[in-house]
């Protein structure tokens, strides 16, 4: 099986068997969350990865190796602030990194509905024993689609036409037992 589009949970990513590897966090948006998350209460690490793993609905994990280093950057930046509590090391925002989260709330608002939306693949991870041939087959389609639309984007009516078969399509699945 192509391992390509599978992430190193087992899981499927949305979008990534299209031929991309789908990344959770753009260029610098992981230190605005951890800001964010921060900015509801201190926590440590551990807190910090299970909150982002949460709220994409288990789809993203964040790895120590992007974690503690985007921690270590920020506490050097005077962003946060940590302290030993109870044997662990537990980060707690400054009024720098609030000034710095409220620079851009857009982005931070983005970086969480698109958790949400990562939250909704959770029901379409596939189930096990799952069958290679039907991967096989959904990309196929996948890439008959793209070429269809760019073929008959130019011509009238050309995407709706290929809208209405994949409708009808959908309706014939849903319709399944």
């Amino acid at each position: 099986m192509n391992k390509d589009w599978w992430n190193p949970y087992g899981e499927v990513w949305p979008w990534s068997f299209l031929g991309r590897r789908s990344r959770f966090f753009e260029s610098g948006e992981m230190r605005l969350a951890i800001l964010s998350l921060l900015s509801e209460g201190p926590k440590h690490g551990y807190q910090l990865m299970k909150q982002m793993e949460e709220r994409s609905g288990g789809l993203y994990r964040a790895s120590a190796g992007s974690v503690y280093p985007t921690l270590q950057q920020l506490e050097d930046e005077d962003m946060i602030r940590s302290e030993q509590q109870e044997g662990k090391r537990v980060y707690s925002i400054t009024e720098a990194g609030r000034a710095e989260l409220d620079r851009d709330p857009e982005t931070v608002k983005r970086i969480w509905e698109r958790a949400g939306r990562w939250e909704e693949w959770k029901a379409f991870r596939p189930v096990r024993p799952f069958n290679p041939a039907l991967m096989h087959t959904l990309m196929t389609l996948m890439k008959d689609v793209w070429q269809a639309a760019a073929r008959l984007s130019a011509q009238p009516g050309g995407a709706d036409k290929v809208r209405v078969i994949l409708e009808r399509t959908c309706h014939e699945l849903e319709q399944l037992n």
